[in-house]
């Protein structure tokens, strides 16, 4: 890319899209397009031929998606495997159509066997049974990843994949309902702290190990391999990720400390726990020539103060 070229980031309003947006306006870049939703509903195709067609961006960063924790995946499991199916197919193929240099897709560390070895090599891929939790967002950012792989086998194109590990930072969602762990925690810590509440609930055992990136590091990640790296430098994807994890009861403890709450946190383990661990393998990431930078507990701060902005 140079500071000219035209580049379309889709999802831009969401947690990675908006990242995306910040890194590449910090380093200069200033060809960017964007639209919401309501401007173009990505899940159609017409919509998105035309768009492709009129506007023709030289690269794309295809970021947008339904995401949600394992609430909203168990609750809405139809809507996420047509929503992201939708979106992947009719973005990469018009990018296909319509020349794009370079696509680099999103997928997610769901994508991997619920069993498999740790740290989360990216052979591993297809291995074994899917999280039974979100299994239909796991199949449907698998089914983009085999798109870019076989458009750029049959058609010559330079689709790259990436897998995130899990992301927070700015722009996050909060609501209890639909969000992830990280925001959920930091909610639920903060209301229980100016409410004087005694306890905060937290879901499961408090015995799975998650990895946790701060999304300007992902941003910055993506930025990277846009720019350095081919689809035949990457092979089918790579892992981003920090390769340090912690239980769920080590981050509930740190979120505690840096929110400063003092009351007891109570373990329902009625609820669903997920994947026992998701640890990625980032060597790969690190022989392309990048590595995360932003702390975990540096950023868990960031996203609070964010949040307590936001409100």
């Amino acid at each position: 890319m140079d500071y000219k070229s035209k580049i379309y980031i889709s999802g831009h309003r969401g947690l990675v899209g908006s990242a995306i947006d910040r890194n590449l306006q910090s380093k200069g870049y200033h060809n960017i397009l964007t639209h919401t939703h309501q401007e173009l509903d990505l899940t159609n195709q017409q919509e998105v031929n035309k768009f492709f067609e009129e506007q023709n961006p030289e690269y794309v960063f295809l970021a947008a998606a339904k995401v949600g924790g394992i609430l909203a995946n168990s609750t809405y499991p139809a809507e996420f495997i047509y929503q992201n199916l939708m979106i992947e197919a009719n973005v990469i193929h018009a990018a296909y159509k319509n020349g794009v240099k370079k696509l680099l897709f999103l997928g997610s560390s769901c994508i991997y066997p619920k069993f498999a070895p740790q740290p989360l090599r990216e052979e591993y891929l297809l291995t074994g049974e899917l999280e039974e939790t979100n299994e239909a967002y796991a199949i449907a950012k698998i089914a983009g990843i085999r798109l870019c792989k076989h458009y750029n086998q049959q058609y010559g194109t330079n689709f790259i994949s990436v897998m995130p590990t899990n992301l927070y930072g700015p722009k996050d969602n909060f609501d209890l309902q639909t969000s992830h762990v990280m925001p959920a925690l930091i909610r639920k810590f903060h209301e229980a702290k100016i409410n004087n509440e005694h306890q905060v609930v937290v879901w499961g055992t408090g015995k799975p190990r998650r990895e946790f990136m701060h999304v300007d590091d992902m941003a910055d990640a993506c930025v990277y391999l846009m720019d350095n790296c081919s689809a035949d430098d990457i092979g089918e994807f790579v892992n981003i990720g920090v390769e340090k994890d912690l239980s769920i009861y080590e981050l509930a403890q740190l979120i505690k400390d840096i929110i400063g709450y003092e009351g007891e946190i109570v373990y329902d383990s009625t609820k669903p726990d997920g994947t026992p661990q998701k640890l990625l393998d980032v060597s790969k990431l690190h022989k392309l020539g990048w590595s995360a930078r932003i702390s975990l507990s540096e950023g868990i701060q960031q996203s609070y103060e964010w949040y307590l902005k936001s409100r």
